[in-house]
């Protein structure tokens, strides 16, 4: 009984003040005290509002920025994914044509044709098939009906080819025209370029001419284009007069050569 006294008196006392308060400002008279706090309470409530907007601005522009670049980096993986597809497709593609094209220029029923897909050059075209595949050293590999060269290295998964410019290259070649026909030897220089040999002087041969293969290895069917005539180097003095020979075909755009097996 003695707890509930000084509440009961803490009560009355609160509604005493809580009325006065309320008869004060139904009169108006607590306007200037209202107006004041407000005064001084308005500049703390701007200044909080405008840090927790500043703060929100913030807490947004962080939440952004870590959306963007998680979205970014997913964005960079599906581009990175569909270029590797895009890539597989475009050389699916074109390994397809080259087999297509391959048919075409060669009986694969009269040649037993081994695709395979170059991986390197040096002084040696690399291709990714090797002796587990068949493939022998002196085989000649063509690329539709132009040689390309002969094997002169393997392993069981890797074989390198001796492309027409090499140094070591030599091969037995004529040229057919309206005007005759020329017979010589192809040998390689220095790595780059390509010269007929053993040409007699009466023999006819002109500026862009195909030479095609002799046939007289035993590894290199007849026939195969071995390259066009760029130059005639005739010098009376000489015994026998020369030919500049050019590829018809660049190696780096092969996408597949072909082994011809025995």
């Amino acid at each position: 009984m003695d707890k509930i006294i000084p509440d009961l008196k803490v009560f009355l006392l609160l509604i005493f003040i809580s009325l006065v308060l309320l008869s004060l400002d139904l009169a108006h008279l607590l306007s200037f005290p209202k107006a004041l706090a407000s005064y001084i309470t308005n500049p703390i409530s701007f200044g909080l509002f405008q840090t927790g907007k500043s703060l929100s601005r913030q807490f947004y522009f962080i939440f952004e920025s870590r959306f963007a670049a998680q979205e970014s980096k997913a964005l960079k993986e599906q581009i990175g994914q569909l270029l590797s597809e895009n890539a597989k497709l475009r050389k699916n593609l074109a390994e397809t044509e080259s087999l297509l094209s391959q048919q075409k220029h060669m009986d694969t029923q009269t040649y037993n044709l081994l695709p395979a897909r170059p991986v390197g050059i040096g002084r040696y075209l690399k291709i990714d098939k090797g002796s587990i595949d068949g493939i022998k050293i002196g085989e000649a590999v063509v690329f539709n009906d132009n040689l390309v060269g002969r094997i002169i290295g393997l392993s069981e998964k890797a074989a390198n080819i001796q492309l027409l410019s090499d140094p070591d290259s030599k091969v037995a070649g004529f040229s057919q025209s309206l005007d005759g026909k020329a017979k010589g030897i192809l040998l390689g220089q220095f790595g780059t370029d390509i010269v007929m040999d053993k040409i007699l002087h009466e023999e006819k041969i002109n500026t862009g001419d195909l030479i095609y293969s002799e046939g007289s290895e035993e590894f290199l069917p007849r026939g195969l284009v071995l390259g066009r005539v760029t130059k005639v180097l005739d010098n009376q003095n000489e015994v026998f007069k020369q030919a500049k020979v050019q590829s018809i075909f660049d190696i780096g755009d092969l996408d597949l050569v072909f082994v011809i097996l025995e």
